[in-house]
């Protein structure tokens, strides 16, 4: 295949979805996690949960960047752009992150310099430019942007740009996946591994849950009939007894990954003893921060931080979403209070969001509809 269009081919979904079909056990039920943001909103894009049959459930797994940031490190960043010397940068699905004390627009509002930027790159020419502000890049996401973070602060130093630092929130996929496994709120045969986190790690990390959990992965691609054929491959598995991470991705992802990305990320970065993410609790070593090497590009080194904990708010229920316990529409804010133009919680501000994916393609889900006419 070349091109998108045979990707999203009808003919061949109603294909696969017949050999999915078939490989079900009569009167089992499967659960299986698309761990990416991605894969939700392309599942319900496209109406994929029509083309299978009603014994599969899929849930959606932590894997969205901007979701599981806690609302502390919101407030922390927040805190640093308030100070007048600094110019605060940050990708643009965080500037309506709600924090304890509001969000990067209403500080922006209330006269702190934050600005939207596409990259660290292009932070790192505002610090050129004004060479007597700190300009602070709020870096958040998996091991997919770790790498671009990494090698602007190589840049920066090579360089010998002293007013650019990194407020730095990377978090890493597998000890949430493993903290996932670890949880009783939910059983699941299988995943659907996250294809943009495994363009930079490969497929090895996840060697770890088929080995000593049992169940098999597949690293999917994004088009729909990537992720019909990733169900269609761990269905194969279960019914010939196989526990095993494949790779369905194999166009884009490599086995062993991005060796010279995670070079770059090994060199600036190190991980931390551990992290808070939304839903989820303090994971041990989930998460990078700035090696004490590039100590003076590390704003949490720079700048006074307060580090508070701020609680979610009671009515949203994030966490269970992130965790697969809830689906969006069963929180009880969901399309009320919380829309994506009021969001309460992260999940439905991002772009990778579950509650996103839902409010916008999946107000008519089959799970919904199957609810409603009980």
């Amino acid at each position: 295949m070349r091109f998108v269009d045979e990707y999203r081919d009808a003919d061949k979904a109603r294909a696969l979805s017949a050999r999915i079909a078939s490989l079900c056990e009569p009167g089992r039920a499967y659960k299986f996690m698309e761990v990416c943001g991605g894969h939700t909103h392309t599942i319900y894009k496209h109406g994929l949960e029509d083309y299978l049959p009603e014994t599969i459930t899929l849930v959606h797994g932590p894997g969205c960047p901007v979701c599981v940031i806690p609302m502390g490190r919101v407030d922390d960043a927040i805190h640093i752009a308030e100070r007048p010397d600094v110019i605060m940068t940050s990708f643009g699905d965080m500037m309506r992150v709600p924090g304890g004390r509001g969000s990067f627009f209403d500080s922006t509002a209330q006269g702190a310099d934050i600005r939207m930027v596409y990259s660290p790159l292009d932070a790192l020419k505002i610090a050129r430019r004004e060479p007597d502000r700190q300009v602070v890049f709020m870096a958040i996401g998996f091991e997919t942007t770790a790498p671009s973070t990494a090698m602007t602060v190589l840049r920066a130093a090579a360089e010998g740009v002293r007013n650019f630092s990194v407020f730095c929130n990377h978090v890493t996929i597998i000890p949430a996946i493993k903290a996932i496994l670890d949880s009783p709120d939910l059983r699941l045969d299988g995943f659907i591994g996250p294809g943009h986190v495994s363009t930079i790690i490969g497929c090895r990390p996840y060697e770890f849950i088929a080995r000593g959990y049992g169940k098999p992965l597949v690293v999917a691609g994004f088009e729909p009939l990537d992720i019909l054929q990733s169900v269609y491959m761990l269905l194969l598995q279960l019914a010939e007894g196989r526990s095993e991470v494949e790779n369905q991705y194999a166009r884009v992802v490599p086995w062993a990954g991005n060796i010279r990305a995670l070079r770059a990320v090994n060199e600036v970065m190190e991980l931390r003893p551990y992290f808070e993410w939304r839903g989820l609790g303090f994971i041990s070593h989930s998460a990078l921060r700035m090696r004490e090497k590039y100590a003076a590009y590390d704003a949490e080194r720079l700048f006074d931080i307060p580090g508070n904990r701020v609680a979610d708010p009671k009515a949203c229920q994030c966490g269970e979403v992130l965790k697969g316990v809830l689906k969006p529409w069963e929180c009880k804010v969901f399309g009320t209070a919380c829309t994506p133009e009021t969001p309460i919680g992260t999940c439905m501000v991002s772009s990778e969001g579950a509650c996103a994916a839902y409010y916008n393609f999946g107000r008519f889900s089959r799970q919904r509809v199957r609810e409603a006419t009980r």
